[in-house]
């Protein structure tokens, strides 16, 4: 007898209540993520840096990020999602203050790295994964919003660290911002007391497979989703980490670059929801494949248009087109590896990603240094999201021939 989506014991309305918290944490805490961008050029100013040097605090948040969301996802996995959401939001806060008093680049990587990147990966991955053990019909659109708390960061923080930056200096800003992440997210973190639904975590979708479905073993397909992963963040990060920095040397100004960065990330948020939709019908990896062939098609077009409206038309573009990217790797690790794993699992392709972002943001630091443009910088990125497609490819093709086989 076919039970209506709407009685689904899994989809309860606990369920999405902890669900928009676990979005409004992941929202908080994503300030890590962001912060950094908008800071760099009075970083770079204040401090007396070349850009690439000045890029390296992003870079170390990024390693913060990789690592924290490994430890903090086996935390998850063994104990609940709160511990390390109470853990994270300490070290983010600790790790705001520390940046303020930074007298130079080696004090405000260490803060950067060891504890804004390491507290910001606790509102991340480990809520991704526990929101996908509490639903079931729906999953990948509830992965897929709670992992838009990332993006609604990147909406609410650049203008907000923009104005404070200009008003009071980025040193009182990180203070301020410290103190405000640990005294609004512990308060949240009672109502995701409740344990795990394991009627939900153990609840199959029509997508899910295993890793011998596509004739690879777990460990093989962790490494491909973790390669892919880096691919598509070096070329994801070209625009983030570089935005407002590039509208300030094209002589249109650090604040319009900020708001291009909030335009992206808001249409992010847009495709990480539709691409929540989408997966709930054709699986993760074609959702994966779709994203990072229209995310190619924006890098391309950075690479060949620089006024100041084009510029915002194409940040709209590129949010909508790659917002989705990440998400689904969530989603195909949850339909091919076990419920009691994916914290874990998660944890390792965060990784990867933010490693992908970290050497992104520091590369393309690097080449504009040597060249003085960003257009080899974006060429660059559009090389590296090639591979990412043809992972994605690859394991479609895979996925085809496993289920005609298993239809024989």
């Amino acid at each position: 007898m076919h039970t209506p989506r709407s009685a689904d014991p899994t989809e309860s309305p606990y369920a999405w209540l902890r669900l928009a918290v676990a979005t409004l944490i992941s929202t908080i805490g994503g300030v890590g993520m962001w912060s950094f961008a908008v800071v760099l050029p009075a970083v770079q100013a204040d401090l007396g840096l070349v850009r690439a040097d000045a890029s390296l605090p992003y870079t170390a948040t990024m390693a913060g990020f990789a690592v924290g969301g490994i430890v903090f996802g086996r935390l998850a996995d063994r104990f609940g999602v709160i511990v390390p959401v109470i853990l994270g939001a300490f070290a983010l806060s600790a790790g705001f203050v520390a940046a303020s008093y930074a007298s130079g680049l080696v004090q405000l990587s260490l803060a950067y790295g060891l504890l804004i990147g390491v507290g910001t990966s606790a509102s991340f991955a480990p809520l991704v994964a526990d929101t996908s053990h509490w639903f079931s019909g729906r999953r990948g659109t509830a992965v897929a919003i709670c992992a838009s708390g990332n993006y609604l960061a990147g909406v609410f923080w650049p203008p907000l660290i923009q104005h404070f930056t200009v008003t009071q200096g980025w040193r009182a800003t990180h203070f301020g911002v410290g103190l405000f992440c640990v005294c609004a997210i512990l308060p949240l973190t009672f109502v995701l007391r409740r344990k795990t639904s394991q009627t939900a975590a153990a609840a199959p979708t029509r997508h899910s497979g295993r890793p011998d479905r596509l004739g690879l073993t777990p460990s093989a397909l962790q490494v491909l989703l973790s390669i892919a992963g880096v691919a598509c963040c070096v070329a994801m990060a070209m625009p983030q980490v570089h935005i407002v920095a590039y509208c300030g040397d094209l002589g249109y100004g650090v604040a319009r670059g900020a708001e291009m960065l909030s335009l992206m990330l808001g249409f992010g948020i847009v495709s990480r929801v539709g691409s929540g939709i989408i997966a709930d019908r054709i699986g993760g990896i074609r959702t994966l494949l779709l994203g990072s062939v229209l995310q190619g098609l924006a890098l391309f077009l950075y690479a060949w248009f620089d006024g100041l409206a084009s510029l915002y038309v194409i940040s709209a573009l590129f949010g909508l087109f790659q917002g989705g990217i990440v998400p689904s790797y969530a989603i195909i690790i949850r339909e091919y590896f076990p419920a009691r794993e994916i914290g874990g699992r998660l944890g390792i392709v965060i990784m990867a990603t933010l490693v992908g972002m970290a050497l992104g943001g520091w590369m393309s630091g690097v080449i504009f240094d040597l060249t003085g443009s960003y257009r080899a910088a974006f060429l660059h990125g559009l090389m590296w999201n090639a591979l990412n497609v043809a992972i994605a490819t690859w394991l479609l093709m895979r996925n085809r021939r496993g289920a005609g086989l298993a239809t024989a």
